[in-house]
């Protein structure tokens, strides 16, 4: 094939380009052994699963133990690098998008059928009538019940196209025969401001529960509403949260401290280091924030209360975080799985990594409370152990430590007691829910009209219902004597009621009353006289 001499130049400027963005991808201070070497070891495994999938005597799944491998792989790598198998993904990418397409309720599994717990307030569901304590049957024709019904497969029955339509066909208690709705299905909120109210004229409260790609607008929106009310003081709960977006945190710190105030550095393999600073004009700059912490918070949660320590603003209560300073980068690998691979590891503004140690190992280092339990350090913070190598000041001139977690400003102890624990435990559990559901199945009416603030004012849980949880839960066969804390089991109980009548927020609320925490941060504002320790 002849080519004409005009078109030379042009083919030759191409394969100039082609060299030029090939040879930016070569190191040449690479021999070509070692280049070749490096192919190697992936042939290596791909050859293996090769001659598994057609020499090898009986059948295996070889997608499993490349799971298997992939898994291996990231375990000696550190506690943090983690596969998402094809299963799991869409999960793990809608918890952290912050919504999902759907109808737009909260549900239970319950005997063989799909029992609505709530509809979200200003959902699809909601719009078109249903309501707490139905049963949805069937969902364009296909029936949602029975024996031989799979409950995990619910959701892809609610789920759908956005603005696609399904007819469902509901049961309700009190009506003859079954209701039909049309549902068009929309962008379902995954909320991540479990609550957002007023403790005091002057101090308001946030608990967030994750950093996810909504969160930072949901603070926002929160903040501003409290602050149309006109607090000056906020109170930011992280206790339990495990994290989430590094650029969340950031966006929520950017609403409490000043343009250029850094926030948080990253240093990755090579040195490299990254440095963000506050951007703008932030909606708390001047109010007072405390922010609580416990064992259990983590990564962004850390983030947050690292920046706002260093930078002397607001006060840090609880007890010492989780100790993640660690940054992932999630990769996909072609297959629908995925890989949240270490790529980083970030610093508090003063400097400090807050990473605690993780070469014993994946077991040892997620059995950290246990050492932190044995070492008396959630009862009393001079068990806390620090080095003071690992010794910083803040600009105003306050010691703050690196090496393993956020230490608080002010200590707050963790009641060890089993009993406690357990109540604590099942307040938040699912099995506490399943048995109020089955209490408002038989006493919805009497809540029918009653708004949360009569709710909350006049009903009480008596001694009966408690007593009733303890059988339905058999924890008396575990004899552990819940008497002395009957009144932390009732308003577990009232609480939970009210997280399906009206919401997570009425639940917060409630079991809020009397949180030591928060007591704490009454106390060191005067609102209340702080409780005087016995001697011994």
């Amino acid at each position: 094939m002849r080519i004409h001499k005009n078109y030379l130049p042009l083919l030759f400027g191409v394969a100039l380009a082609a060299g030029v963005f090939m040879g930016s991808k070569l190191n040449f201070e690479d021999t070509t052994e070692k280049i070749f070497a490096t192919n190697s070891k992936k042939d290596k495994l791909n050859r293996l699963i090769d001659y598994i999938d057609y020499e090898y005597v009986d059948q295996v799944n070889t997608d499993s133990i490349v799971d298997v491998t992939v898994n291996g792989i990231l375990e000696n790598l550190d506690p943090h690098s983690v596969y998402i198998p094809v299963d799991a993904y869409e999960k793990n990418a809608e918890d952290m998008r912050g919504n999902f397409v759907g109808i737009g309720i909260s549900f239970y599994p319950y005997n063989d059928s799909i029992a609505v717990i709530r509809a979200l307030e200003g959902g699809p569901a909601a719009r078109v009538g249903i309501r707490g304590g139905d049963r949805i049957l069937y969902a364009d024709g296909k029936p949602l019940f029975g024996k031989d019904f799979q409950k995990d497969s619910i959701s892809e029955y609610l789920k759908g196209e956005k603005n696609s339509k399904v007819t469902l066909k509901v049961y309700r208690k009190g009506e003859k025969e079954l209701l039909t709705f049309k549902v068009k299905r929309k962008d379902v909120p995954l909320v991540s401001v479990d609550a957002s109210y007023k403790l005091t004229d002057q101090i308001g409260y946030i608990k967030v529960n994750r950093f996810a790609e909504t969160t930072s607008e949901e603070f926002e929106d929160a903040l501003e509403q409290l602050n149309d009310r006109g607090i000056s003081r906020l109170v930011l709960d992280l206790r339990d949260n495990p994290g989430g977006y590094i650029y969340t945190a950031e966006e929520i710190l950017d609403q409490f401290l000043g343009k250029d105030k850094l926030l948080l550095i990253t240093r990755n393999k090579k040195g490299e280091e990254t440095k963000t600073y506050a951007t703008r004009r932030g909606n708390f700059e001047n109010g007072k924030v405390y922010v609580l912490i416990n064992e259990n918070s983590a990564s962004a949660s850390e983030i947050v209360a690292g920046a706002l320590q260093d930078n002397d603003k607001g006060t840090i209560i609880g007890r010492r975080s989780f100790g993640k300073g660690l940054v992932q980068r999630e990769m996909a690998l072609g297959d629908g799985s995925a890989v949240r691979l270490t790529i980083a590891r970030y610093y508090t503004p003063t400097g400090r990594s807050i990473q605690k140690p993780y070469g014993n190992g994946n077991e040892a280092y997620y059995n950290d409370y246990e050492k932190r339990y044995r070492n008396g350090e959630l009862l009393s913070a001079d068990s806390i152990q620090v080095e003071d190598s690992l010794k910083y000041v803040t600009p105003k001139g306050k010691v703050v430590y690196g090496g393993g977690g956020i230490i608080p400003d002010v200590f707050v102890p963790k009641d060890t007691s089993i009993a406690n624990e357990t109540v604590q435990f099942v307040s938040r559990s699912g099995y506490m829910g399943y048995f109020v559901f089955e209490y408002l199945e038989k006493n919805r009416e009497m809540f029918k009209n009653a708004s949360f603030e009569e709710f909350n004012r006049s009903y009480t849980v008596d001694t009966q219902l408690a007593e009733e949880f303890i059988a339905y839960a058999s924890l008396g066969e575990a004899r552990i004597d819940l008497s002395a804390y009957s009144e932390d089991l009732k308003k577990a109980i009232k609480a939970n009621i009210a997280q399906q009548l009206y919401g997570p927020n009425a639940f917060e609320i409630i079991l809020n009353d009397g949180d030591p925490m928060l007591q704490k941060v009454l106390e060191l504002e005067g609102v209340i006289t702080p409780v005087k320790e016995a001697t011994k």
